[in-house]
C-alpha cells in the first residue's frame, strides 16, 4: 500500500510540475520590440536633421575615403579635364531681414545678379545645363566655346518670381536642385511654381535630397532614402527624368557617392571651389560663388585657376 501511495504522489508531482508562463515572455518581447522601435525612430530623425547651408559650414576639400577610392586602378578613366565654371547661387532677392546672416550670406541681390547675366552674354559664354554637361563628360556632346553653368540650390521661390523671368530675358539655360519634401514650404517653391519653371524649357531640374540632410556620415539607409527618393518624388510629380545631383551643405563621402550613382543620377555638383571638371569628379563637380562680382572682375575672376576658400 505504501508502495502504491509513493507512485502515486510520483505521478502526482509529475503531472503538476510549474508551467512556463509564456505570456510574461511575450509581454517583454513585445516591450522591446517598442523600445528598440521607439530607438530606431529617434535616431532615424536625427539622421534626416536638415542641415542649415553655410558658406563657412560647406564642405570645400575631398574627403579621404573618397581620395583613396581615387586612387585605385579600376578607378582610372579616359575622360579629359575640361574647364567649366559651374556658377552657384541660393537665394536672388532684396533680403528684408537685415538679422537674417544665414540668409544675407547666400543671397544675391537682383540688380547684380542680372549685370552677371549681362556680363556673361556679353562676352559670349554659352550657358549649359548639368544634364548637358554630362553628355560632354560621357563624349556623346561637344564641349562648346566658353561653356558655363548657372545652379540654384534648395529650389526657394524666388526661383520663379525674380530668376526666371531674367532666365526668360536673356534666353539663358541653369540647373535647379529641388527638395521635394519642402515642396510648397513659406521659403520654398510651390507645385505649380516649379511645374512653371519646368514649363519654360530653360532650366534643368535636379535633386538636392527629400530633407535637406547632410550625407556625410549618415547610416546607409538614410542616405539611399534621401539620395533614391529625392530622384523618384521629383520624376512621378512632374514626369520628367532627373540626372543630377546636389550635396546639401556640399557634404559628401564615398557612401554618398555610391548612392548617387546607384540612383541613376549621371551628375552631382559638390561645394569645393574650382574649375575644371572631368569624369574623376562627374559626382562631386567644383563649383564657384560669383558673390557680388560683375564686368570686368567676374571676367577676369573666372580666368583663374586656382580659387581661395570662400
Amino acid at each position: 500500500m505504501v508502495k502504491n501511495r509513493r507512485k502515486k504522489n510520483k505521478s502526482l508531482n509529475k503531472k503538476q510540475s510549474p508551467r512556463v508562463n509564456w505570456n510574461f515572455f511575450i509581454l517583454v518581447g513585445i516591450a522591446i520590440i517598442l523600445l528598440l522601435g521607439i530607438f530606431g525612430f529617434v535616431i532615424y530623425k536625427l539622421q534626416i536633421k536638415p542641415v542649415i547651408e553655410s558658406p563657412k559650414g560647406e564642405m570645400k576639400k575631398i574627403p579621404a575615403d573618397v581620395k583613396k577610392e581615387m586612387e585605385q586602378p579600376n578607378q582610372a578613366t579616359s575622360s579629359a579635364e575640361i574647364r567649366v565654371p559651374i556658377l552657384m547661387y541660393h537665394y536672388i532677392e532684396y533680403v528684408q531681414d537685415k538679422k537674417d546672416k544665414t540668409r544675407q550670406a547666400l543671397n544675391i541681390n537682383p540688380d547684380i545678379f542680372e549685370q552677371q547675366l549681362q556680363t556673361l552674354a556679353n562676352a559670349g559664354y554659352t550657358f549649359l545645363t548639368a544634364r548637358e554637361l554630362g553628355y560632354i563628360i560621357d563624349g556623346t556632346k561637344r564641349l562648346p566655346k566658353n561653356p558655363i553653368l548657372l545652379t540654384f540650390d534648395d529650389g526657394h521661390w524666388d526661383f520663379d518670381t525674380v530668376v526666371l523671368p531674367l532666365l526668360k530675358k536673356y534666353h539663358v539655360k541653369a540647373t535647379a536642385y529641388i527638395i521635394p519634401g519642402f515642396t510648397g514650404g513659406s521659403d520654398f517653391m510651390s507645385a505649380s511654381q516649379i511645374q512653371d519653371v519646368i514649363n519654360s524649357k530653360l532650366v534643368d531640374i535636379g535633386a538636392h535630397t527629400v530633407h535637406h540632410v547632410s550625407l556625410k556620415g549618415k547610416l546607409s539607409p538614410v542616405v539611399t532614402y534621401e539620395v533614391t527618393q529625392s530622384k523618384l518624388m521629383l520624376e512621378n510629380t512632374y514626369h520628367i527624368s532627373v540626372v543630377s545631383f546636389a550635396y546639401p551643405n556640399g557634404s559628401f563621402d564615398q557612401q554618398a557617392i555610391n548612392a548617387v550613382k546607384d540612383a541613376g543620377f549621371t551628375t552631382a555638383v559638390s561645394t569645393i571651389p574650382g574649375i575644371m571638371q572631368s569624369g574623376q569628379n562627374r559626382f562631386f563637380l567644383n563649383r564657384l560663388r560669383p558673390g557680388y562680382r560683375t564686368g570686368e572682375t567676374l571676367l577676369n575672376y573666372l580666368q583663374n585657376t586656382t580659387f581661395k576658400e570662400y
